[in-house]
C-alpha cells in the first residue's frame, strides 16, 4: 500500500487567524506544514505574544519565503532579514515584524504544528 499523499493550502484543515495575519496548515505523512501569511503591521511581539504568553517567539522555525520581507532580532541580538526565496532558521527566542508594505508569506516545516497555538 503506497503512504503518498497530498494535500492543498488553498483549502487547509486548520486556520489560525491573529491580528494582521493567518496560519492555514495541513498534515501530510505526520508533519504539519503551514503556509503563513503576514499582513503590513504584522508584529510578532503584538500580533501573536497574547496568544502564546511568551516575552518572545519560543518557535524553532524552519521554513522558506515566498513573498514580502521580514526582519528577525534574536533575544541575544542577532538579526537576520528574510525576503523571497530565503530558506530560513530561527531558533526559539525572537521577535519579528514584516518589513514594508507587502505581505509576508512562508511555508514553515517546523513549527507550522504549534505557531500562534493558545497556552
Amino acid at each position: 500500500m503506497s503512504d503518498m499523499e497530498g494535500k492543498n493550502l488553498d483549502a487547509p484543515e486548520e486556520v489560525r487567524e491573529f491580528a494582521n495575519g493567518s496560519a492555514g496548515l495541513v498534515t501530510v505523512g505526520g508533519a504539519t506544514i503551514g503556509r503563513l501569511t503576514m499582513e503590513p503591521g504584522w508584529r510578532w511581539s503584538e500580533s501573536i505574544k497574547q496568544i502564546v504568553q511568551t516575552d518572545s517567539c519560543q518557535s524553532h522555525h524552519q521554513g522558506v519565503a515566498v513573498s514580502g520581507r521580514l526582519h528577525v532580532i534574536g533575544d541575544d541580538g542577532s538579526e537576520i532579514d528574510i525576503e523571497p526565496g530565503t530558506a530560513y532558521n530561527i531558533p526559539p527566542g525572537h521577535d519579528a515584524w514584516v518589513v514594508g508594505d507587502e505581505t509576508f508569506t512562508s511555508y514553515e516545516f517546523k513549527s507550522a504544528a504549534e505557531y500562534a497555538k493558545p497556552t
